[in-house]
């Protein structure tokens, strides 16, 4: 798993040819770039000349653009504008393609539609580009097949039609809210009206992941947060973060992150620390 208070970049830019030139000192070095990076939980925010696409790859993290927060996991994609404050925080294991790209090559009503939406929906032809480009980062080629990838994947994610995903929005948000609660597979397939053996099928197609580990995700992640950020005992993070008892969750958070709550506490509160935060 990644460091959480790093990002890591595991592949390098590819510059697309003309028409996509531009000025290297108001726009990113190469016009057109991709990346596959992942993020970690302390994000500071950032803003840059160019405009930028994030786009899912595996694991979920938390993104405000300009004072607008979302979730970005398998079914959800940020654009951000150029000069748009953005910041980005994750507990878990992520990974995202992320094009950085000249504003000025996407037409000015593409860039105010992305713009004004910030949050695109990643349906299915949109997750088989995002997973294309990805396995072919390295190839021979690239930046001319990048060129002419760009432009579809921006229709699939601007099309109005909702995918399958759509029917999860309302259960996503109500579990991101309300981790704590003692959610069975019954309880979370009634709520989008699906059996539970159907609703299992849908977060495998959608999010590549289970209703249980998709929740068990941010239970963790809500307290890595309490760990990192309050001084709140080990057993009352536990109960608000819905474990029976202070055993239950060292375990989960161990396999989950790889250390026992109190050692992650002690590392992440003294990085805060070594950064003069209070």
């Amino acid at each position: 798993m990644p460091s959480p208070w790093r990002t890591v970049t595991y592949a390098a830019g590819y510059a697309l040819p003309s028409p996509f030139a531009v000025a290297p000192t108001m726009h990113p070095a190469s016009p057109l770039s991709l990346d596959i990076r992942s993020y970690g939980r302390d994000g500071a925010a950032d803003a840059h000349a160019f405009a930028q696409l994030v786009l899912p790859l595996g694991g979920s993290m938390e993104v405000d653009v300009e004072g607008r927060g979302a979730w970005l996991d398998r079914t959800r994609a940020a654009f951000v504008a150029p000069t748009a404050r953005h910041a980005q925080s994750s507990g878990i294991a992520n990974r995202f393609l992320v094009v950085d790209v000249d504003a000025r090559s996407l037409g000015e009503q593409t860039l105010e539609r992305l713009a004004a939406r910030r949050f695109l929906p990643v349906g299915p032809a949109a997750a088989h580009l995002i997973q294309y480009m990805a396995a072919s980062l390295g190839d021979d080629g690239l930046p001319q097949r990048a060129a002419g990838w760009l432009p579809l994947l921006l229709d699939a994610v601007e099309r109005n039609a909702p995918g399958p995903a759509s029917r999860l929005a309302g259960l996503l948000a109500t579990l991101q809210a309300h981790p704590e609660r003692d959610w069975t597979a019954a309880d979370m397939a009634a709520r989008v009206g699906l059996s539970a053996s159907r609703l299992h099928a849908v977060f495998r197609e959608e999010l590549d992941t289970t209703p249980q580990a998709w929740l068990t995700d941010r239970r963790i992640e809500r307290a890595q947060r309490w760990l990192a950020d309050t001084s709140l005992p080990l057993a009352e993070i536990a109960l608000a973060c819905g474990y029976a008892d202070q055993s239950a969750f060292t375990r989960a958070f161990g396999r989950a992150v790889g250390l026992p709550p109190a050692a992650y506490r002690r590392q992440a509160q003294a990085s805060r620390q070594s950064r003069g935060e209070p």
